[in-house]
């Protein structure tokens, strides 16, 4: 038998249980809704595993504390400047406030050389993925234009429990706002990385070397 008989034979058995009464062109009903969970469990501690295993620091703390961990973030990752979207969180904004870490603020939009200069980035999000570990932006207020996220070599996102959702297609459906009102969405798995052909992996090529996660939990 010829590698082509052989790969031909494999799909005749593959496929060996379709019906062939069917017309190409009709749908095959499916019993799911796309937008449904497609996983049960505890999808905050698989969030967490999934995104600490794209290399991200993930730090879970009650509500209240999210401006002290935002602050131990930049601490930690040595940002001396940082930009923060105009309806970043009051809370936050102030805990940063009282540090000496330079804040920039993007009214009117910084410039590519001023961002590019600029450490660190505080945003929102707008959906985590728990299944993926991909945390979605839709570029609200809280979380600034595009760039932002992309420019700055820190990226210090809070994301709260109740947007952790299942896996991408129920992700999707909370996204729908955002899609109609034609608004950019940015998926984040983990922080920036490449691997060349050696497979040697190479940071902060095609956005934030660093990605510091802060799930607020109730």
């Amino acid at each position: 038998m010829s590698a082509k008989q052989e790969i031909l034979e494999r799909i005749r058995s593959a496929t060996g249980d379709v019906d062939r009464t069917v017309a190409a062109s009709e749908d095959t009903p499916v019993a799911w809704e796309y937008h449904r969970p497609t996983v049960s469990g505890d999808v905050l501690d698989l969030f967490v595993e999934r995104v600490v295993d794209y290399k991200a620091t993930v730090v879970r703390c009650p509500a209240g504390e999210v401006g002290e961990r935002i602050v131990d973030a930049l601490r930690q990752t040595g940002a001396r400047s940082v930009v923060l979207p105009a309806e970043l969180d009051a809370g936050w904004r102030a805990a940063i406030e009282g540090t000496d870490v330079t804040i920039r603020s993007d009214e009117p939009p910084l410039t590519q050389v001023e961002l590019d200069g600029t450490d660190a980035v505080v945003t929102a999000a707008a959906v985590g993925a728990a299944v993926s570990g991909t945390i979605m932006l839709d570029h609200a207020g809280d979380q600034g234009r595009r760039a932002l996220s992309l420019v700055p070599d820190v990226h210090v996102c809070v994301v709260r429990a109740d947007q952790v959702v299942s896996d991408v297609p129920e992700a999707v459906g909370r996204l729908r706002g955002a899609v109609q009102d034609r608004r950019p969405i940015t998926w984040i798995s983990g922080p920036s990385a490449t691997s060349d052909i050696e497979l040697s992996r190479v940071e902060g090529v095609h956005g934030p070397r660093t990605l510091w996660v802060i799930l607020a939990t109730d």
